[in-house]
């Protein structure tokens, strides 16, 4: 795994996390417990921090970055991921805050200034614009993404349910590292 100090600041990964030797951790990132990072993801929080909550999952191919502090973004924007939350194959989030217990299908852009309130589900190619706020209990689709209807009680225990099987898996590669 690609581990690296930017600038004096290194990445912080608590206990029980997971990441791929393929997969790149770059500068002020803090990787919650019992996350994992996937095959050839990038988390990148060299102009901007990045936090990651416990138990989520960033998958193959996903991108996380950040907008820095400057005239046209004032403050700039962190890019933050709550607890259990399972980011997709190829997902990009871009300076954005993703709340806990959410799924972001496959191949989903989630860009600056966006908020994604707890308990949603992002379906796969989706787009979500700069600064979009996507409301607690909802699946939303689409480019850009439009509410599509009210989650299930049952769609809602997925959250957990898929938070669960990544922290097994992880546990299963970690396991073999450690032989």
């Amino acid at each position: 795994m690609a581990i690296e100090t930017f600038e004096q600041i290194t990445p912080l990964l608590s206990a029980g996390v997971f990441v791929h030797n393929s997969a790149v951790v770059i500068g002020d990132v803090h990787i919650g417990p019992d996350s994992s990072v996937w095959p050839m993801a990038t988390i990148r929080g060299d102009i901007h921090q990045i936090r990651i909550g416990a138990r989520s999952s960033i998958q193959d191919g996903a991108v996380l970055h950040v907008t820095h502090d400057g005239p046209f973004n004032p403050g700039g924007f962190p890019c933050v991921v709550g607890d259990d939350v399972t980011v997709g194959h190829k997902v990009m989030l871009h300076g954005c805050t993703i709340q806990s217990r959410v799924l972001i299908g496959m191949g989903t852009i989630v860009m600056d200034g966006a908020v994604v309130e707890s308990e949603v589900v992002i379906g796969g190619g989706s787009l979500v614009p700069p600064g979009k706020r996507l409301e607690s209990g909802f699946l939303y689709v689409g480019s850009p993404v439009k509410k599509i209807r009210e989650l299930s009680e049952q769609e809602k225990s997925f959250f957990l349910y898929s938070a669960g099987k990544y922290r097994e898996l992880k546990d299963r590669y970690l396991a073999q590292t450690h032989l």
